[in-house]
């Protein structure tokens, strides 16, 4: 997906919340286990509930990957709903990949052509040449880590490197490398504070928020930092939306959660 078409889409909706689909059985509804993919059902009906206050859906893989065979078909069904029913959201894979060239490579090409995913998020420890191939993908996005939201963030992301922070210098060397346009940024919402600094390396691109909600992000704060032409925000919401009810009614009270949500960045947006 280009990045005008998702600011078009931010702007019809006046949102841009991400909605991460971190979909766990031990949590869904207990009715939906008995259906052939209790997953992909609760995934289908969060998804058909909250598709007209977001503008992007995240399944963290790791929650698909713990169901084997069953959870990689479910991704798949989850998708493939979503790319032929919703096609103008954006879709990122939450893998957190990284690994020597080639290897890379086959990563990309599983989620970006494969799974058909907008965009995956990748970490940066290897260097230019564990990312340049998934920025080989026209019209994908690669999404880095940059500053994350978890208490560890501290143990390296921090320090400092030639009289400036780790995570500083990751972010500028990577705008060096080939393809740098279609590079997205995590950066958590806990680290609100460091949006401003990050906002002079990478005015233009995108950042993806997690950490706003059950991990006590401030959205407002991280409007005030991180907003620029734009709005070059995604902001995630996990478990405060889809876990918002374990009963019949799991799928409206979702909605009501992202609609809570949705109005908040419409008034900042204004």
């Amino acid at each position: 997906m280009e990045t005008t078409k998702l600011v078009s889409e931010i702007r019809q909706k006046k949102s841009f919340l991400c909605i991460g689909l971190d979909t766990d059985l031990e949590k869904i509804p207990q009715h939906l286990l008995d259906t052939e993919s209790p997953i992909f059902e609760f995934n289908k009906a969060i998804i058909d509930a909250t598709h007209h206050l977001c503008v992007a859906y995240k399944p963290n893989i790791a929650f698909y990957e713990a169901h084997g065979l069953d959870g990689w078909k479910a991704l798949k069904q989850t998708i493939d709903y979503l790319n032929q029913n919703y096609p103008n959201l954006f879709t990122i894979a939450d893998a957190k990949r990284g690994d020597i060239g080639n290897t890379s490579g086959r990563y990309a090409k599983a989620f970006f052509e494969d799974l058909g995913f907008d965009s995956i998020t990748v970490a940066p420890y290897m260097g230019r040449d564990s990312v340049e191939p998934f920025l080989d993908f026209k019209n994908k996005h690669t999404i880095m880590l940059g500053l994350t939201s978890n208490p560890g963030a501290f143990d390296f992301q921090t320090l400092s490197h030639n009289e400036e922070h780790l995570f500083e210098s990751v972010i500028k060397t990577s705008q060096k490398w080939a393809n740098a346009d279609r590079l997205m940024y995590v950066v958590g919402a806990t680290k609100a504070e460091h949006i401003k600094a990050i906002r002079t390396l990478i005015p233009d691109q995108f950042l993806l928020v997690p950490g706003v909600g059950a991990q006590g992000g401030s959205l407002s704060e991280v409007c005030r930092y991180g907003l620029n032409s734009n709005v070059g925000l995604l902001v995630n919401s996990s478990r405060g939306i889809i876990y918002a009810s374990n009963g019949l009614d799991f799928a409206d009270q979702a909605a009501r959660k992202a609609k809570d949500i949705q109005l908040d960045m419409e008034a900042l947006l204004s």
